[in-house]
C-alpha cells in the first residue's frame, strides 16, 4: 500500500509538474531590426527584373552575391504556371484571380483620390475629435467581427518601413515615416486548405486570404479617412512597411523559425495586413509571447519537412545586429517557381497551426505557460501527427474537369 501511494504521489507530482506556471522564455529576445531593409533586395521585388534591362544590369551590379540564383529560379516554370510540379486547373485559377483582384485594389491604398475627400471632415478640413481608447475598440470589433482573427496596435517605428519601394510604378522611391500609429490586423488560412500544401489549394488559400486581409485594411483605411484624418493600406505587393514587424510590436506574435508570424492561436496559419494612420488610437498593452520562441528552437519540425531546406535547424544567430533565424529565401522562392505554388509546407506541419478548438486551445495554453510542457507536447505531437506530417489529397471539390 505505501508503495503503491508513492507511486501514486510520484505520478501526480510529476503532472503537477507540467501545469504549474513555468515559462522559462525570458532570454530569447524578440529581435528587432537594427536598420531598414531596402524593399528592392527581397527575391519578390528581384523577380521583376527583366534580363538585359537598364534595372537588371544596375541592380546585379550593385549585388552580384543574388545573381546566381536568381537565373536559376528565372528557368524554372514560375509560379502558377501551367508547367509547374503542382500545376491544377481550378487551384490555380482561383490564386490567379484574387491576385488579379489584388493588383487592382493596390490603387485604393490611399484612397479613391488622395488629393481631396467628399467627406466634410476631410483632411482639407478639421478632423473629428475622437477618444483614443473607445477608438481602438471600435476598430478592434468592428475588424473582429468583419473576419480579422487578431488586431494590434503600435507606435509607427523607422525599422518598420522599408527604406525604398522595391516594386510598383514607385520602385526606387524613398519610403518617409509620414504617420504616427500602426494598426495590424491577421486573418485565418484555412486549416484544411492548407493540410494539401504545397499543392494548389495552399496558393489559393493563401491568395484568397492576402485578399480578404487587404480588403480590410483598406475598409479600415477609407473609415479612417471619412473621419478628417491619414491613412494609408499596406496589402500584398504594396507595402510600405514591413507587415510581421508590425505585428510583432503590436502584440500579435513574434517571428518563429521559418521567419513567419506566429501567433498564439494559429502559429504562422495567417495573413497579415496594415494600416498606418495618424488617427489617435491607444496601443494597449501589446507583450509579445516569447514562448513561442522557445517552443520554435525545441521544435524543428519545420525545418525537417521543408522541401528546400530553406529553414535552419540551429539556433538562433545575429544578423545585421538582429538576433532571429535566417531562412534562405533564395532557395524557397527557387522551390515555388517550380512547385508554382508558394509552398506552405512549413506553416502546414507547424503544432501551433492545428484547428483553434477547445482541446488545441488547451495545450497552446499548457505550452504557454509550462517549460516542461513544452518538451511533451512536441513528443505527442510527433506521436499523433508524425513528425513529418503527411501532405492530404486536394479536397474533391476541388477538380472541375471533366
Amino acid at each position: 500500500m505505501n508503495f503503491l501511494y508513492l507511486v501514486l504521489c510520484i505520478i501526480g507530482g510529476t503532472g503537477l509538474l507540467l501545469f504549474i506556471p513555468f515559462k522559462g522564455a525570458r532570454s530569447f529576445s524578440l529581435g528587432r531590426p537594427v536598420k531598414r531593409v531596402n524593399e528592392a533586395d527581397i527575391v519578390l521585388s528581384r523577380r521583376l527584373l527583366v534580363p538585359g534591362s537598364e534595372a537588371y544590369d544596375s541592380y546585379y551590379k550593385l549585388h552580384p552575391e543574388f545573381l546566381k540564383a536568381d537565373e536559376r529560379s528565372r528557368k524554372t516554370p514560375g509560379l502558377l504556371d501551367s508547367r509547374s510540379r503542382y500545376y491544377h486547373t481550378g487551384t490555380f485559377a482561383a490564386a490567379k484571380a484574387n491576385f488579379e483582384v489584388i493588383e487592382y485594389l493596390g490603387r485604393l491604398t490611399h484612397g479613391i483620390n488622395p488629393a481631396q475627400s467628399k467627406s466634410p471632415d476631410s483632411p482639407s478640413g478639421n478632423p473629428v475629435k475622437v477618444n483614443p481608447d473607445r477608438t481602438a475598440r471600435f476598430i478592434s470589433k468592428w475588424l473582429k467581427q468583419t473576419g480579422a482573427l487578431d488586431v494590434g496596435f503600435t507606435r509607427l517605428q523607422e525599422y518598420h518601413l522599408y527604406s525604398y519601394k522595391g516594386r510598383g510604378p514607385k520602385s526606387g522611391s524613398p519610403i518617409y515615416k509620414e504617420h504616427e500609429n500602426a494598426i495590424a490586423l491577421t486573418v485565418e488560412m484555412d486549416h484544411r486548405m492548407m493540410q494539401s500544401a504545397p499543392e494548389g489549394s495552399s496558393i489559393m488559400e493563401s491568395s484568397e486570404q492576402y485578399l480578404q486581409a487587404g480588403v480590410l485594411a483598406l475598409k479600415l483605411a477609407a473609415w479612417i479617412r471619412e473621419l478628417g484624418y491619414e491613412a494609408t493600406a499596406h496589402i500584398d505587393g504594396n507595402y510600405e512597411v514591413i507587415c510581421p514587424l508590425v505585428a510583432v510590436d503590436a502584440g500579435l506574435g513574434t517571428i518563429g523559425r521559418m521567419g513567419l508570424l506566429m501567433t498564439p492561436k494559429l502559429g504562422p496559419r495567417v495573413r497579415i495586413s496594415v494600416v498606418t494612420t495618424n488617427l489617435p488610437i491607444s496601443y494597449g498593452d501589446a507583450k509579445p509571447d516569447r514562448t513561442t520562441l522557445h517552443f520554435c528552437h525545441l521544435c524543428k519540425k519545420c525545418a525537417g519537412v521543408c522541401p528546400s531546406s530553406a529553414i535552419p535547424d540551429g539556433p538562433r544567430e545575429t544578423f545585421d545586429g538582429q538576433e532571429r533565424w535566417r531562412i534562405d529565401s533564395e532557395k524557397c522562392y527557387h522551390y515555388w517557381t517550380t512547385s508554382g505554388t508558394d509552398c506552405g509546407r512549413c506553416i502546414a506541419a507547424c503544432p501551433y497551426s492545428h484547428p483553434d478548438d477547445v482541446f488545441h486551445r488547451f495545450i497552446r495554453c499548457c505550452i504557454k505557460n509550462n517549460l516542461l510542457f513544452r518538451h511533451l507536447a512536441l513528443k505527442l505531437d510527433d506521436l499523433f501527427y508524425g513528425r513529418k506530417p503527411a501532405i492530404r489529397p486536394l479536397p474533391d471539390w476541388s477538380d472541375i474537369l471533366e
